[in-house]
């Protein structure tokens, strides 16, 4: 990895492991055991310090025209902008084409269609529609590719190279996928900017954010990053143009800016679809209240330059949780209030796990499988996936008429080529295997249907469900999180009347359930907000422990004997992992933290320094399991002065708290120095 660029924006916070090695060594020259992972030879010059540096020169802020922020959901997605001029308008997308019955179209389905040659054909509504209208000999050799965002949460092993697999089997590389999406938005965005401008707009002057689930793992969240790069959002030259924000955090930002009539306080009413009954439930949000200016199909939401009602009553460290419930992922943050300017401060690492609404999606599979036998739904998927996603459609706006004190039964159109390839598979009818099944709360309708209970739906949602409230108990049985005020109920799967009324008989009685009132985006403003003002918030918890590797004085009974290295004559403790910072650890926003290290042997020229991470927070040494290289960098000093002192200083700064950190190196006696780029995915 010599030829290492220094592009030093990855999503992920900066550490450096020095390894000092010189072009002159030669392995013969150790008389030791140690197996050194390609031979550490810096030792700390002075104990650990950390300096909070607030003075570090800032890079010069760049001004950008416009924030545009992508909301990239696993089941629907959609874009919000907000001119820096009038910061207090958020404009959301124009509506798209295309629509289901029974679903507020003011996002698109998260779906993707390429040709047969592999060029990107449609997004949204425009691709699945497209898809659908397909003959079916001809469909199967198009690539259709839905809930994909998945992949990035549950893949152990990110990398470049991962793949996806399209509805028609074959597999296309995640990160094409995810920059065709990317792109698309991109496009979307600045073609709707510049008719509203009436002039070309320029990618210069946007700045994109795009959000993601605090839960993830940092590789998914720099594998974020290079899409939106591959899309030609940002480069990597110019990373300040695009912001990575976590989904919880950036729903925080607009929960805070809140006004009584904006949102539904659980603990005073019952639950409903996330609107008043007096709404329309078509518009998805209240005109009237929410003083709608209509701007040709622009939807614009003023959000006043106050803080919320609600905000005001919270106090000096108050806390709140923010469970950001999505279609793939639910994670919550716990935040705490600092006045005067009412700054966030994370004060629990986000948690949270696979618990979206797809987990229904799922249950309603299982079911089909039950009554129809996995080898029937399983070809029905493969033979006719046209038909299978016109299915889901059915079933996602039956899946959203669920609530807690429905007593008529839910009807669900089966497609016409279900039932036919059903006889076909089976030699009976779909009547007859529904008789048989003994799954007596599904029945037949003369219509086509399948007529479901209220209590089988709610059967579909209970699994998923139970997961989000075992998951919130454990996190309100946490020291950190005692004397929450105010749970924020945000995300698409917030609008189901099943999960508020759950949340709130769970927890209504430790603190108030607030669900904003256009719940599926709330989190699409507050990106944009945070892309505003990204510095909103102040403290982070560190994802990950990063240290550097160095050799430390061999001390006999403290070091284990297979760590020895004599160099020199010197005994020295080899593969030691210095700590700049803990798993859990709090980081304020901008923190630098200072290190200095010495070349083991004075005369060493070229400084090959090499960063590690861990999710465990007592790491000792770099070969402990667990413990993942995530950089490299040299530093060359050849052609320096010769009058360097004996003890050479070599300084490492580290910069923390957004989801890119910087780090350097420098090198005192002469200045040089260079910085430092984390790859999670190339290692």
């Amino acid at each position: 990895h010599d030829g290492i660029v220094a592009t030093y924006s990855y999503c992920v916070v900066k550490l450096i492991n020095f390894c000092f090695l010189s072009d002159a060594v030669s392995t013969s020259a150790y008389s030791s055991p140690a197996k050194s992972l390609g031979d550490p030879g810096i030792t700390p010059l002075s104990p650990s310090h950390i300096v909070k540096d607030s003075d570090a020169d800032d890079a010069v802020e760049q001004l950008f025209l416009v924030v545009v922020a992508i909301d990239f959901g696993t089941t629907s997605s959609g874009y919000a902008y907000s001119f820096t001029k009038e910061p207090e308008c958020i404009h959301v997308m124009r509506r798209w084409e295309g629509g289901d019955p029974g679903v507020s179209n003011q996002k698109t389905p998260t779906t993707i269609l390429l040709t047969p040659e592999r060029k990107f054909h449609s997004f949204g509504y425009a691709a699945r529609d497209f898809y659908h209208d397909l003959d079916p000999t001809e469909s199967k050799h198009w690539l259709y590719f839905e809930k994909f965002k998945m992949k990035l949460h549950t893949t152990g092993n990110l990398t470049m190279e991962t793949d996806l697999t399209a509805a028609n089997g074959k597999k296309v590389k995640a990160l094409e996928i995810f920059a065709y999406a990317l792109q698309f938005f991109k496009e979307q965005a600045l073609k709707e900017l510049s008719d509203q401008g009436g002039s070309d707009f320029e990618n210069t002057e946007v700045r994109w954010v795009i959000t993601v689930p605090a839960i993830w793992k940092q590789p998914a969240k720099q594998f974020m990053r290079q899409a939106a790069y591959k899309a030609g959002m940002a480069s990597p030259e110019n990373p300040e143009q695009l912001i990575i924000a976590l989904e919880p955090e950036a729903a925080s930002i607009y929960c805070r800016k809140l006004r009584l009539h904006q949102m539904i306080d659980l603990s005073s009413r019952a639950p409903v679809n996330g609107y008043s009954p007096s709404d329309t439930i078509g518009t998805g949000f209240t005109q009237a209240k929410e003083h709608v200016r209509r701007n040709r199909q622009s939807r614009t939401f003023l959000v006043e330059n106050v803080i919320g009602e609600i905000w005001s009553e919270l106090e000096e460290g108050d806390r709140y949780i923010v469970v950001d419930s999505g279609g793939g992922t639910v994670d919550m943050t716990v935040h705490q209030i600092r006045l005067p300017e009412g700054h966030l401060k994370e004060l629990y690492k986000a948690t949270g796990g696979p618990y979206g609404s797809l987990g229904v999606d799922y249950e309603f599979e299982k079911l089909l499988c039950k009554i129809f036998g996995e080898d029937f739904i399983e070809q029905f998927k493969i033979k006719r996936p046209a038909a299978w996603v016109d299915l889901m459609i059915a079933f996602e706006s039956r899946k959203r008429a669920a609530a807690p004190d429905r007593t008529n039964p839910l009807n669900i159109t089966l497609p016409f080529s279900f039932i036919d390839y059903y006889k076909k598979f089976r030699g009976h009818s779909v009547e007859h295997a529904l008789r048989k099944s003994n799954v007596d709360f599904v029945k037949w309708s003369s219509q086509g249907m399948l007529r479901m209970s209220p209590d089988a739906m709610n059967a579909l949602f209970k699994p998923t469900i139970d997961q989000i409230i075992q998951h919130l108990s454990d996190v309100f049985d946490k020291p950190e999180v005692t004397n929450v005020k105010f749970l924020f109920l945000v995300g698409g799967f917030a609008e189901s009347p099943l999960l508020q009324q759950a949340v709130q008989s769970a927890f209504g009685s430790r603190c108030r359930v607030i669900i904003p009132q256009d719940v599926g985006l709330t989190i699409l403003k507050g990106a944009v907000l945070f892309g505003l003002d990204p510095a909103v918030i102040k403290v982070r918890r560190s994802p990950l422990t990063y240290g550097v590797g160095v050799l430390n004085r061999f001390v006999e009974g403290k070091h284990p004997p297979e760590k020895l290295l004599i160099k020199d004559g010197t005994r020295w403790c080899t593969d030691v992992f210095d700590k700049f910072i803990s798993a859990d650890q709090s980081v304020a926003l901008g923190e630098t933290v200072t290190r200095s290290y010495t070349p083991a042997k004075p005369s060493q020229l070229v400084i090959v320094i090499n960063i590690y991470s861990s999710e465990q927070d007592n790491v000792s040494f770099i070969t402990e399991s667990g413990v993942k290289k995530c950089g490299t960098l040299r530093l060359d000093l050849t052609g320096t002065d010769a009058s360097v002192p004996s003890r050479r200083e070599i300084k490492t700064l580290m910069q923390f708290g957004d989801t890119e950190i910087k780090a350097m190196a420098i090198d005192v006696a002469t200045s040089k120095s260079v910085k430092v780029g984390i790859d999670f995915l190339n290692y």
